[in-house]
């Protein structure tokens, strides 16, 4: 494996829309510019398959303004450890990589919540968003029942795409009550784009039964899941299907964050009105600074690459339409709010932990993330704590005690290389090549 050492005055984590924004405006304005992403293409999942052949105008405007804007697209490159300041380590199919910078604009965006529940483990129990990914990456769905249950609005969102590939959906079970819903859908008229495609999309699934206040209990099955039981709250019945998409709504992405020390609040990354995070030189947009969708990082991402330039003025610009979608980010944080009665869900004897196989039972009788590490290895395995500690830290309140290098899995050979001194390479990966 080659070894490769990049220098730019704007680094960007993350592709998708905070991330390209913020990598456009800042390189249309000068300067060396560096996008980098895990995935291969430009867009982030939300954008997923867009920039090959887009359906959705936003997407391609933004995916058209980055390629035109000078910015320079690093892709399959995860980034897992910051040495020094200054300097992030990262890995791509072709080579390690030692990328120095000096702003840095974090948009690494969030992942689906999962809660533990009994039968959770069993094949065919997918998040919604990954089972929305495996379809478009070709996964036959044709014909099969899929009940779509969790809460947020990908749930809609994923139905209305599994319909289009000819899945059938005999139930969509969202949590949270009907009358906060309603609340929320009495104020989509101060956003007229999402009020349309709320609208195109209820249009769509017409005839499919979409059920408020209603949530798992658990699913069944033998080698596959084959039913799932819900409930009100007052009665419980049974559903038959295929494929079960469950997922509760999305949680940050804030180990590269944490890693570099920015301080956090209620879960989320502390800005300021420039995005500024509390490490000097490093931004943060998109959901690690608050889940509010798209258009909210989009705006964000102007304003951290407008500000990380030195265009604060023009930053400023942008700040009332920021407010206007942080107020629909708060609606939505009120109306998906997940009750009380999910905490139950999982039995003692449910595992909580996929990775190590640990139960409920197991980490009860732990205090904290960094004893149920210890005595039970719970977020020890490969995920690394991304599915157990949201899940724990919604079960038991517990908060991640720590986060360490590497923060994605990599080859050992770049551990233990990467501060050899590299040889150039030329094959980095270019969304235009």
């Amino acid at each position: 494996m080659n070894s490769a050492r990049l220098s730019f005055d704007l680094v960007v984590v993350g592709a998708g829309p905070g991330g390209l924004a913020a990598a456009s405006v800042a390189a249309e304005r000068g300067g060396s510019v560096a996008l980098l992403d895990n995935s291969p293409w430009l867009g982030g999942q939300i954008w997923r398959g867009e920039q090959a052949r887009s359906a959705v105008p936003l997407a391609r405007q933004w995916i058209e303004r980055f390629l035109a804007s000078g910015a320079r697209a690093v892709m399959q490159a995860s980034v897992f450890a910051s040495p020094d300041r200054g300097v992030l380590l990262a890995e791509t199919p072709a080579a390690r990589l030692t990328v120095r910078f000096k702003k840095l604009i974090l948009a690494t965006g969030a992942r689906e919540l999962f809660l533990p529940f009994p039968g959770w483990t069993l094949p065919g129990v997918v998040g919604p968003g990954g089972l929305q990914a495996m379809v478009k990456a070709g996964w036959p769905v044709a014909g099969r029942r899929v009940v779509v249950a969790g809460s947020g609005p990908l749930l809609v969102a994923v139905a209305d795409g599994l319909r289009r590939y000819g899945a059938r959906i005999p139930l969509i079970a969202e949590q949270a009550p009907q009358l906060r819903l309603a609340r929320f859908a009495a104020g989509l008229w101060r956003y007229p784009d999402k009020l349309a495609q709320a609208v195109a999309m209820k249009a769509r699934l017409l005839g499919i039964p979409y059920r408020a206040g209603v949530w798992l209990r658990r699913a069944e099955g033998g080698e596959r899941v084959e039913r799932v039981v819900l409930t009100d709250g007052r009665r419980s019945w049974t559903v038959e299907c295929d494929l079960l998409a469950c997922g509760w709504n999305l949680v940050p992405n804030t180990e590269l964050p944490r890693l570099l020390g920015c301080a956090l609040a209620s879960g989320f990354v502390r800005v300021d009105e420039f995005q500024r995070s509390s490490v000097e030189g490093v931004f943060c947009v998109g959901e690690l600074t608050g889940i509010a969708g798209a258009d909210a990082a989009l705006v964000q991402g102007q304003i951290a690459g407008l500000a990380a330039v030195g265009e604060t003025e023009a930053a400023r610009e942008w700040f009332a339409e920021r407010s206007r979608w942080h107020r629909f980010g708060a609606a939505l944080t009120r109306a998906f709010a997940l009750r009380p009665e999910l905490r139950q869900l999982a039995k003692r004897e449910t595992v909580v932990c996929r990775c190590e196989d640990v139960s409920r039972e197991a980490v009860e009788r732990c205090r904290d993330a960094r004893e149920a590490k210890l005595h039970t290895r719970c977020g020890m395995g490969p995920c690394q704590g991304r599915i157990c500690g949201a899940a724990t830290q919604f079960l038991f309140g517990w908060e991640s005690d720590s986060i360490r290098p590497p923060v994605f899995p990599v080859r050992m050979e770049s551990l233990l290389t990467a501060s050899e001194h590299p040889k150039p390479v030329s094959n980095l990966s270019d969304p235009t090549s």
